[in-house]
């Protein structure tokens, strides 16, 4: 069945996460994937671990199925010129270099565009290629911390915590994703492609949504609270008898049904609680009644009872029980491909089911260097230059 990015080629100089996380979500889509990694060490995260299965790292195998793996040293000339004839035939080149860096190599959009004029060039860094700070490294960690996201996550009276993924980076790769898919989009219509340049901390303040919304009526910074949300009450995790529960009370009418079901009717109708407007003004108040009454009983007995009223409400599930679930099964969110040094390898499935067109996980992670005769015979170079080139160290 046809895949939706089927026939366009991508070149994919990134490393580390955001610009592999974007690319494998292109290749899951149909598009061929060409990573370009360095001799010898390949993409950084080959080494990150442990842990590690046959000397493969498992935070390399989660981002880079899909992909052919050509390894070139573009600090040499025949590398970069091998390089310059890949461009010639891409659609799209994806890097996440410091902004700068591709310049050096001759591959920026203004000299790549000359070679391709059609050629999309999407680059991930910390801050975007412009502006005071886009010469700063930006790592997913002080990227969450200076867009704002640390100093709302975390119990209100503890310190600021990152979120549990690397979600600064991972959100990137997903707007670098779109910022492709619309430059392609576009190129349809003009012929020519064009510049995505996306910088981690936009992507993080576009997160801030409501925050930010809370910020821009009241001029005073939105702060910590734990599980809890400003401005719907109650809307937060609790502690059951043998385990902690969500439970989101979202509106006025269900607050009724919540009432009924805890036996609060005394709480249902009081001035201080009748409204959301006034159970989150007077919350401190209200919560530890709740609080009480949810831990005298097991998780399956409040969520049986709130799932037949209505109310959203669910366990708190570990890694485990998230990617083993009935649910996750049917939606089929783990996928196995068979990975020539590791065996059946097992990978995070497509969340975006398309029906005419879905995707699919085409080949496992690639080992470094796997496919690199593969992707030089295609651009025209003979055995003869390619056995030179490898001798040489270029490849």
């Amino acid at each position: 069945m046809m895949k939706p990015l089927d026939g366009i080629r991508v070149l994919d100089l990134s490393r580390l996460l955001a610009g592999p996380f974007c690319t494998m979500l292109l290749a899951d889509m149909g598009a061929d994937v060409i990573k370009v990694e360095r001799p010898g060490t390949g993409d950084d995260t080959r080494a990150f671990g442990p842990p590690f299965q046959e000397g493969e790292s498992a935070y390399f195998l989660s981002i880079n199925r899909g992909k052919r793996s050509a390894t070139l040293d573009l600090k040499s000339e025949r590398g970069r010129e091998a390089l310059r004839r890949m461009v010639e035939r891409a659609d799209v080149l994806v890097e996440n270099f410091r902004p700068g860096a591709i310049k050096r190599l001759g591959f920026d959009y203004e000299n790549a565009s000359r070679i391709n004029p059609r050629i999309i060039l999407a680059s991930v860094s910390g801050f975007g290629q412009t502006g005071p700070w886009a010469s700063k490294p930006g790592y997913d960690l002080a990227v969450q911390g200076l867009g704002g996201i640390m100093s709302l996550t975390g119990e209100p009276d503890g310190p600021p915590c990152k979120v549990g993924v690397s979600q600064a980076d991972l959100i990137a790769g997903l707007y670098a994703a779109e910022g492709i898919l619309l430059a392609l989009i576009a190129r349809g219509r003009t012929g020519k492609g064009q510049l995505v340049d996306v910088g981690m901390l936009d992507c993080q303040l576009s997160l801030l949504t409501f925050q930010a919304g809370l910020y821009f009526m009241t001029g005073v910074s939105p702060v910590r609270m734990g599980n809890r949300h400003p401005t719907i009450c109650p809307y937060e995790t609790f502690r059951a008898a043998d385990r902690y529960i969500t439970i989101a009370v979202g509106n006025d009418a269900l607050w009724g049904k919540f009432c009924a079901l805890l036996g609060l009717d005394d709480l249902r109708d009081h001035p201080d609680f009748r409204t959301n407007p006034e159970r989150v003004k007077n919350r401190g108040r209200l919560v530890p009644r709740i609080g009480e009454k949810i831990a005298r009983r097991d998780s399956a007995h409040w969520i049986r009872l709130f799932e037949e009223a209505g109310i959203p409400a669910g366990p708190i599930l570990s890694v485990e029980e998230a990617l083993t679930n009935p649910q996750s099964t049917v939606r089929e969110m783990v996928l196995t491909t068979d990975h020539p040094k590791v065996g059946p390898l097992r990978s995070i499935g497509i969340p975006v089911k398309l029906s005419g067109t879905p995707g699919g996980v085409s080949s496992p992670p690639p080992l470094l260097g796997e496919h690199t005769e593969e992707v030089l015979r295609e651009i025209g170079y003979s055995a003869a230059e390619i056995g030179s080139m490898r001798a040489d160290g270029v490849i």
